[in-house]
């Protein structure tokens, strides 16, 4: 086995996937600590590497109106002499240009038609969801003869939040007439898709409830395409909608400052949970998006599934059986009250 002097690894998709890499940079530093780590990763999901002291080095992939440049992604790969590399979630295009990049030491998924690419394969289906996505991850490491068992509560993930960036923060909570005595509750309604939400009425409903707490401010996060729904969350001014009004590190720091987060199986959970936050989540039972592989990665998480009693759990069938719409409410508020009592 060849201790790895200059490696990178390869996350290029989106943002609950890169904070669920992120420990892999510390736990490479303890067994090689003079290491170089360089991470490779797409634009948008930079603020999550920033200042992360397992990293060395960050890479942007190449992209023209996000499509993928194989040649000037090769290029610049080739300049930085990599002998080691992971690829975490590998696509084709990820692939060849690794494998043209001239780095030796490939370690990627054994299972697809195009891991002939790879020379270090490791062979594990994760659609079977045995295990969470992270410890998936840190397995990956075998390859390079780190064997690390990790749980939730014993992972780092150091996510920074400057200074600065939380003066700024601050200053836009207080133009917006947010008390900060008041303890701070987020919920972010919207999702990537990826996952079956809550139904948004439920949503709704929990939001009106919890709305009536005193002393407690909501505050509603979503992107751009999500600002329409997010409207709906508006009731009183207790509750104030951010949605499309930050970028990623401007909602990372605005995470920071909560009691508690709540939202469906989405990226900016992840963060919540990266940042030790109380996290409420809501998850189907189909194993390739359950809890078990993708819930946020923290002892402070509580979760919510479905209590209708089904098995070999599918899209199709979850969506035609309405199953998410099951989660009791009235029980989520209950939750909530009593957390939001210990922060």
């Amino acid at each position: 086995m060849i201790a790895p002097k200059n490696l990178l690894i390869v996350r290029s998709d989106r943002i609950g996937d890169v904070i669920l890499s992120l420990p892999l940079g510390e736990i490479v530093k303890r067994k090689y600590p003079d290491c170089k780590i360089t991470f490779l990763i797409r634009e948008y999901t930079s603020p999550l590497v920033k200042d992360n002291p397992s990293i060395d080095k960050v890479l942007i992939l190449k992209e023209k109106d996000h499509k993928f440049l194989i040649k000037e992604n090769i290029t610049a790969l080739k300049k930085e002499n990599f002998d080691t590399s992971i690829i975490v979630y590998p696509t084709l295009r990820l692939a060849i240009t690794i494998f043209l990049s001239g780095i030796k030491s490939r370690i990627g998924t054994g299972y697809r038609w195009y891991s002939i690419f790879f020379n270090r394969k490791v062979f594990e289906h994760r659609k079977y969801a045995e295990r969470h996505e992270l410890e998936y991850n840190v397995g990956l490491l075998k390859k390079i003869g780190i064997e690390e068992n990790v749980s939730p509560g014993k992972v780092n993930f150091y996510l920074k939040v400057s200074d600065e960036e939380k003066k700024s923060i601050e200053d836009i909570l207080k133009k917006n007439d947010v008390n900060p005595k008041n303890k701070l509750l987020i919920i972010h309604p919207g999702s990537g898709g990826s996952s079956v939400d809550l139904p948004t009425e439920k949503m709704i409903d929990l939001t009106k409830r919890l709305s009536e707490i005193n002393n407690l401010q909501i505050i509603i996060t979503g992107n751009k395409s999500e600002v329409e729904l997010c409207k709906k969350f508006v009731f009183n001014n207790s509750i104030k909608n951010f949605a499309g009004k930050f970028n990623l590190s401007q909602l990372k720091t605005l995470i920071s400052f909560a009691d508690l987060f709540i939202s469906n199986s989405t990226g900016p959970i992840h963060i919540a949970a990266a940042l030790n936050k109380q996290v409420f989540g809501f998850y189907p039972k189909i194993l390739s998006c359950s809890a078990e592989r993708w819930g946020p990665y923290t002892e402070k998480r509580t979760i919510f599934t479905p209590t209708i009693d089904c098995s070999n759990c599918s899209r199709e069938q979850c969506e035609k059986l309405d199953c998410m719409n099951s989660i009791d409410i009235g029980k989520v508020f209950d939750e909530c009250i009593t957390v939001l009592k210990n922060c």
